[in-house]
């Protein structure tokens, strides 16, 4: 066995309180292309079109920013849970599992099985929509109907208010329920589970900090390089699926 896994086996064997902290790279192994990847969708599309503010005041942002989720809904619509995603959802049937606090907004740990109440979705998620003026949800469903029958820009059927997906955009606030408890949990937590982030996101990213600055054990999985590697009590630049092997030992 690689001695990488079998001191990650051994860490989550040891540990009772697990937090994990998903991102993009995790996505990326169901089919979900990183937005800022090369042939990510902003190679087709300019984020600085969908900031908040000119969402809310120009109709015509509003309408890039609605040809856009259609693509996004396309690609989530192909997407499944990977191993890394199961295994994660083995490790709350373990009664491990403190939480999950992902930057996705594909809603992949929903279909993973993980109950609604260990996923903090800091991020929110595009799988429900909301009316910014009388707040009446709608499921995505509905919306991927109105879009696919040529509606282009879609609006409230209650009040004609603006529609937006629940996920957050550049220049939005952070759900500060959901921040405070991600926070709270990665003060609580004995080991944090970094997989398929590059920590660069922030306030997202100072999730995995809190962790590191407490009593908890640090664990890093992702190709690429981290703010946080320095602070890693075990560091794998390997796919997001090692996860699965070191949870099935």
């Amino acid at each position: 066995m690689d001695d990488l896994i079998k001191k990650g086996a051994q860490m989550i064997k040891d540990a009772q309180k697990i937090l994990v902290f998903t991102g993009a790279g995790l996505s990326t192994e169901s089919g979900i292309p990183d937005f800022r990847s090369p042939g990510g969708l902003w190679e087709k599309y300019d984020p600085m079109d969908f900031y908040y503010q000119k969402f809310i005041s120009d109709e015509g942002a509003r309408t890039k920013y609605w040809e856009m989720v259609k693509d996004v809904y396309e690609i989530l619509a192909k997407a499944s849970p990977n191993r890394a995603h199961m295994a994660i959802k083995t490790l709350e049937d373990q009664k491990k599992l403190l939480s999950v606090v992902t930057q996705n907004i594909d809603g992949l740990h929903h279909e993973a099985g993980n109950s609604k109440d260990k996923i903090i979705e800091i991020h929110g998620t595009v799988a429900t929509i909301s009316c910014l003026s009388c707040g009446r949800q709608y499921m995505k469903d509905e919306i991927i109907r109105r879009l696919n029958s040529g509606v282009k820009l879609p609006y409230c059927g209650q009040c004609s208010g603006i529609l937006k997906p629940d996920s957050i955009s550049f220049g939005q606030a952070m759900p500060e329920d959901k921040m405070s408890l991600a926070i709270m949990h990665a003060r609580e937590c004995d080991l944090c589970i970094v997989i398929g982030s590059s920590l660069v996101v922030y306030p997202a990213a100072s999730i995995p900090e809190y962790a590191a600055q407490g009593q908890a054990k640090l664990m890093i999985i992702n190709r690429e390089s981290t703010p946080l590697d320095r602070s890693a009590d075990l560091l794998i630049r390997q796919s997001v699926s090692v996860l699965a092997d070191m949870v099935s030992v």
